[in-house]
């Protein structure tokens, strides 16, 4: 394995199984490359093969991503990017894609650009017109997801929560009303906090904690928002932490819900549109929101001719 700030090996190859397999090579461009979130495993053929013909892998932590080139026997030059060398860095990479050269970005885990500093990097490169190809793969927050059992047809990743008590519960209002399910990333020593104060803003609402997703000792705990503080309550989990709440709890609607909702939608659609987008605002059947469109389109006709 070469250093950060030793030569690219003249060798473009992975290994998997035992078996050596020559890295193509690739055009210019800026990888976002996906890598493993804890298995090792979890990592596609294909992100292999860019990583092993990068001119260079841009990383958070050189000594973390070693390891996974080390492992598959990949060569590349890891040169750190991160929060606190970012302003230094990016111009530097950016001059190596300006040189025809292929730079390859990955984070300590997962997808990069989620909560990482990668975005920026991505956005300048666009702007100076440098392709920049993306290499899905790995993503804490979707293993979270998809295990939780909760709904999955609408979601909205809100990241880290702030670490104080007021700013916490400030977004998390603002957060409240969102219908979808809401993902979060968390920390092991705000967890119980960072609950019980999901709890109080987003009521009796059904969640899920996953920790050390795709490790050995993955867990995922569910319950109510309440009984999981309960649950972690003065027992801190170690590792990774993704904390999954299922949408807001829909009350039940009235009738005179239903008529603001679709006179509110008929000064801007037709009946047969407004019934559509009102059944999906308050889960109402859509036929008999039709019936109901109808009934009021027929009495504002009726006024106006009065």
């Amino acid at each position: 394995m070469t250093s950060a700030e030793g030569p690219q090996s003249a060798t473009r190859s992975f290994i998997v199984d035992g078996h050596v397999i020559a890295a193509k090579p690739i055009k210019p461009s800026l990888y976002v490359v996906a890598t493993p979130i804890g298995n090792l495993g979890d990592i596609t053929l294909r992100a292999l093969a860019v990583l092993a013909a990068a001119d260079l892998v841009a990383c958070e932590d050189t000594r973390v991503s070693a390891v996974l080139l080390r492992h598959y026997g990949i060569s590349s030059r890891l040169i750190p990017y991160h929060d606190h060398n970012a302003e230094i860095q990016r111009p530097r990479i950016l001059q190596a894609l300006a040189e025809g050269r292929s730079v390859a970005l990955i984070s300590d885990a997962g997808t990069p650009l989620v909560s990482d500093p990668g975005y920026r990097l991505v956005v300048e490169a666009r702007a100076a017109g440098h392709a920049v190809v993306p290499l899905p793969g790995a993503s804490a927050l979707l293993a979270a997801l998809v295990a939780s059992g909760l709904p999955t047809d609408r979601f909205l990743f809100a990241g880290f929560l702030p670490p104080k008590h007021v700013a916490r519960a400030k977004r998390l209002a603002e957060l409240a009303m969102v219908p979808a399910t809401l993902v979060f990333f968390e920390t092991g020593p705000r967890l119980e906090e960072a609950l019980a104060d999901m709890a109080a803003a987003l009521g009796a609402r059904e969640a899920s904690v996953a920790r050390e997703l795709t490790k050995t000792f993955e867990t995922v705990v569910s319950g109510t928002l309440a009984g999981l503080a309960a649950e972690f309550a003065g027992k801190p989990p170690k590792g990774e932490i993704v904390v999954v709440v299922g949408p807001p709890v829909r009350e039940a609607v009235t009738a005179e819900d239903a008529d603001r909702v679709l006179l509110a939608l008929l000064r801007e659609h037709p009946v047969g549109q407004a019934a559509t987008e009102a059944a999906a605002i308050t889960g109402l059947k859509r036929s008999e929101l039709y019936r109901r469109a109808l009934a009021l389109k027929n009495v504002a006709a009726e006024d106006g001719e009065d």
